[in-house]
């Protein structure tokens, strides 16, 4: 009985704690076996990295420096400081090299000749240009001196003539339908206005293209249109004179045009009548223009607020009034 419990202690109790004391010795000697290994890996580890960081980050001696002047024959400009023999740390420079350093500054040095050279031609055209306008200036001068005292009798004669082309002019205006209109034996004699824009021309004539807008627009009726409205945007933007309070203060440009209408009568004229944006969203500003068979008048040029003009519709409404009223019940 006795020899049963001690066998039964023994695998029981005694060697569990022998196999226990055991791994942990074991444990801990190969802890500190790895650990040992680890530190000495990464000793290695840094000394590698010190190493390549030593090898690419020292300065090389047949480089030259960054930032450092091109050597002059005979040394090495140092900044700041007199030149010296030799290259960068002393170390003397090769024929080749010196002989590339040379014939880069006597590169550079021939640009700057040519362009001093290229300065001087340019100020030497610039004197003969001006020494030639004051010459010019001079002749005129004397050629006003000399016909001062003897165009007296030739500017009574152009007055003249300006006076009677300004009664011409006036009576073509009061003759057109500018102002009032003009009673006509029939609706056939009529003259039908053309409307127009920067692009298009629409006119009632089509002849045989039987389409209302003219595209393309021929070259001189563009030429003749874009007169009319650069002369309009001139007088629009003409500086306010004998206190005219209608005159707008916003710069005009083409972008402002809407439309222009413009008829052609054979014995009076064409009229003109261009539309353009006005200062506010509601506003236009009207502008009316006349050529006599002459160079462009400007005839009248007012301000119209759109808020309260009233639009006239002329329909045939013979037998349709009904249609006419339930169009006009839906419309509102």
């Amino acid at each position: 009985m006795v020899r049963s419990d001690a066998q039964t202690l023994l695998n029981y109790v005694i060697l569990p704690n022998l196999l226990l004391r055991l791994s942990v010795v074991m444990l801990r000697r190969g802890l500190l076996v790895w650990l040992s290994r680890v530190g000495v890996l990464l000793v290695v580890v840094c000394c590698c990295f010190s190493l390549l960081y030593v090898i690419t980050c020292s300065p090389h001696a047949d480089e030259p420096m960054a930032g450092q002047p091109l050597p002059r024959a005979g040394g090495m400009a140092m900044p700041g400081g007199p030149s010296r023999p030799g290259g960068v740390g002393g170390a003397p420079i090769g024929p080749a090299r010196r002989e590339g350093f040379q014939a880069l500054l006597q590169e550079r040095e021939e640009q700057h000749r040519q362009h001093i050279t290229s300065l001087k031609k340019q100020i030497a055209q610039l004197k003969e240009a001006l020494q030639e306008r004051r010459e010019q200036l001079k002749g005129m001068q004397d050629s006003m001196e000399k016909t001062a005292g003897e165009g007296t009798v030739g500017d009574v004669a152009d007055e003249h003539s300006h006076s009677d082309l300004q009664e011409f002019l006036r009576s073509q205006l009061s003759r057109a339908e500018v102002h009032s209109g003009v009673r006509l034996p029939s609706e056939y004699a009529v003259v039908p206005f053309e409307s127009f824009t920067l692009q298009r021309v629409y006119q009632l004539e089509m002849g045989l293209t039987h389409h209302p807008e003219e595209k393309p627009v021929r070259k001189d009726r563009r030429d003749e249109l874009g007169e009319v409205v650069e002369s309009a945007l001139h007088a629009l933007n003409a500086p306010n004179q004998g206190g005219d309070k209608t005159k707008p203060s916003k710069v005009y440009t083409p972008s402002d045009f809407i439309e222009g209408i413009a008829r052609t009568e054979k014995d009076k004229g064409t009229l003109y009548e261009l539309t353009f944006r006005g200062e506010q969203k509601q506003e236009f500003r009207r502008l009316l223009l006349f050529r006599p068979f002459g160079p462009l008048m400007k005839v009248k040029s007012e301000l119209v607020e759109s808020a309260n003009v009233a639009i006239n519709i002329v329909l045939p409404l013979s037998q349709r009034a009904d249609k006419f009223k339930q169009f006009m019940h839906n419309f509102r």
